[in-house]
């Protein structure tokens, strides 16, 4: 079996954070988002190899953090794209995967930023067993938030009767999570493309996909995070630190008030400030401030100004000009 990491998004939504580094990058616990997926794929022997689908933009930032890492499978395969408006979609993207890497094998397709509570041998356990093309999926608990997500309705053994990609009307609340596996014979990317349907979404291949052949999903329920925005991503750190805060050693505090959810990486200098719900990349300055529900990257100051919400980019100063 063969795995495909998707990772090629410019993720815009968390721009200025993710502007200059894939957010698969981003820290969570003690790891980051990508390396709890290359851990798991790498335990498992029957993946063979492991295709990281990245951009030109990001290629030398994968390089270079492969090249850092234990890891043994992931190798990268790079989209000719340097920007949003480049991309061929993730099918697309896809079907140029498999042909340029000559994939001819069961194939397992997963997202490099999500954060799933299951583990991705138990998922291959049950696309074995099925012996037919298998996707995770997720109760969302809402109606309202089930529109942005791939919606699917399951039959006898869970087999998928239908899926609508982003429906205005959902007919449930169990969405699918960018995890799929693939029998060789159901890899059909050009098939799909060839008949002029959308290249953006997975979900619509698997749309497609389900009104061609059984597919069945597998549904799970600890806990399953998709990062995509800044909310997203503060959420899944809250999930990893479940409740605590995480100061690492050469992180400086003096008189400060730091609450849930908080994780302040090392160098990083916290003096007279209250911190909630946040997470301060290394060598940034939180000084006589109150910051909440907010990320602030590498080396930013926020001096003399309180923040909720924000989105604090690498090396800026708050207010403008004060260090």
């Amino acid at each position: 079996m063969q795995a495909i990491v998707l990772a090629g998004g410019y993720a815009t939504r968390l721009w200025p954070i993710t502007k200059h580094r894939p957010k698969m990058f981003l820290p969570v616990g003690d790891t980051v988002i990508i390396d709890r997926i290359f851990e798991e794929l790498e335990s498992d022997e029957r993946i063979d190899e492991v295709y990281v689908s990245t951009n030109e933009r990001f290629a030398g930032a994968f390089e270079e953090h492969l090249a850092e890492s234990d890891f043994m499978k992931p190798q990268l395969s790079v989209e000719d794209t340097s920007g949003e408006s480049e991309k061929f979609g993730v099918i697309g993207a896809l079907a140029q995967l498999v042909e340029r890497e000559r994939i001819d094998d069961d194939l397992l397709v997963i997202a490099g930023d999500n954060l799933i509570s299951f583990s991705i041998s138990d998922f291959v356990n049950e696309f074995e067993a099925r012996e037919a093309p298998t996707i995770a999926a997720y109760d969302v608990g809402s109606r309202e938030r089930a529109t942005s997500f791939g919606i699917l309705e399951l039959g006898e053994e869970d087999r998928v009767v239908d899926f609508e990609e982003k429906p205005d009307d959902p007919p449930s609340t169990l969405a699918s999570i960018a995890c799929y596996a693939f029998p060789a014979d159901a890899i059909a990317f050009d098939e799909y493309l060839a008949g002029d349907n959308n290249p953006d979404e997975p979900g619509w291949f698997v749309q497609w996909l389900q009104t061609q052949r059984p597919v069945y999903a597998y549904t799970f329920d600890d806990a399953w995070f998709d990062i995509g925005t800044a909310e997203g991503y503060l959420e899944t750190v809250a999930w990893a630190l479940n409740g605590d805060t995480a100061i690492e050693p050469d992180a400086t505090v003096e008189n400060s008030e730091i609450g849930d959810d908080v994780h302040i990486m090392g160098g990083a200098t916290i003096k007279n400030a209250t911190v909630d719900r946040s997470v301060i990349f290394p060598d940034a300055t939180i000084e006589n401030a109150t910051v909440t529900d907010s990320i602030v990257d590498e080396d930013a100051h926020v001096v003399g100004t309180d923040l909720a919400g924000a989105l604090v980019g690498a090396h800026t100063m708050l207010p403008d000009g004060k260090r």
